[in-house]
């Protein structure tokens, strides 16, 4: 579905971290995070990614800049 070039360099642009393929969405390897792949397509934009249930983007943000 996609091709193993494009998913060696594809990363989350949310955390940077990089992205496996499960099904028909490229999850983060390190944070609960899912993009959908529509029509073969990533859909790379945050907007549209699955978070971890209760989370938010800003939530995300802040623990990324201080980790513990």
């Amino acid at each position: 579905m996609i091709d193993e070039k494009l998913l060696e360099i594809l990363v989350c642009p949310l955390t940077r971290d990089k992205l496996r393929l499960e099904g028909d969405k490229l999850v983060n390897t390190k944070w609960p995070i899912k993009y959908p792949i529509r029509n073969g397509i990533p859909v790379m934009l945050i907007e549209e990614a699955e978070l971890p249930e209760g989370m938010t983007i800003e939530q995300i943000q802040a623990q990324i800049a201080s980790p513990p």
